[in-house]
């Protein structure tokens, strides 16, 4: 008996159907309360960073309706803090998908809920990998549908992070 020979994604994309950036897409919103701050009175990083991957997980199950994985977080900054009972609003959205990888990206706002001023505080980029849940291992993802010239502008950026993340990859094995 001879084995199939292996898949490739554009078979792939002819028996998944492709799913719209929309249709995953999530808003989380936290408030900042003083368990989830530093001795500054603004939220601790570690805190911002696990919301980022809890809202970009949700992403990541939305789309390949898989258990995921995180991969890598790539470009994480904090461009301003977010203060104790201000509100940190967390929006997901899928930028790449792959053969089994799938990169969101993840921007994060603080309003003051007293004055309704709205801050730009972070931006991470986030790789999951889906799983069988059988199995463990990495399993094929839908390929992602791209409507409007934004999301193929995204997509072309996320193309581009994808190779350096790779190029990272060997650099780092190599070493």
């Amino acid at each position: 008996m001879t084995q199939p020979p292996p898949q490739t994604r554009n078979d792939l994309d002819r028996r998944v159907p492709g799913r719209r950036v929309r249709d995953s897409a999530s808003e989380t919103t936290e408030l900042v309360l003083p368990q989830h701050a530093n001795v500054h009175g603004s939220v601790l990083g570690g805190t911002v960073m696990h919301w980022i991957d809890l809202t970009a997980a949700l992403v990541a199950n939305r789309h390949s309706r898989r258990p995921v994985v995180t991969a890598a977080i790539d470009e994480m900054s904090f461009l301003a803090p977010i203060r104790i009972g201000e509100v940190a609003m967390l929006k997901g959205r899928i930028t790449l998908a792959d053969r089994s990888s799938m990169e969101i990206r993840v921007d994060v706002e603080s309003e003051n809920l007293l004055t309704g001023e709205r801050r730009h505080t972070s931006t991470a980029f986030v790789t999951f990998v889906a799983l069988d849940p059988v199995t463990g291992r990495p399993a094929p993802v839908p390929p992602l549908v791209l409507e409007t010239d934004e999301e193929r502008a995204e997509h072309a950026r996320a193309v581009e992070r994808r190779r350096l993340r790779l190029e990272r990859r060997v650099a780092l094995k190599d070493s």
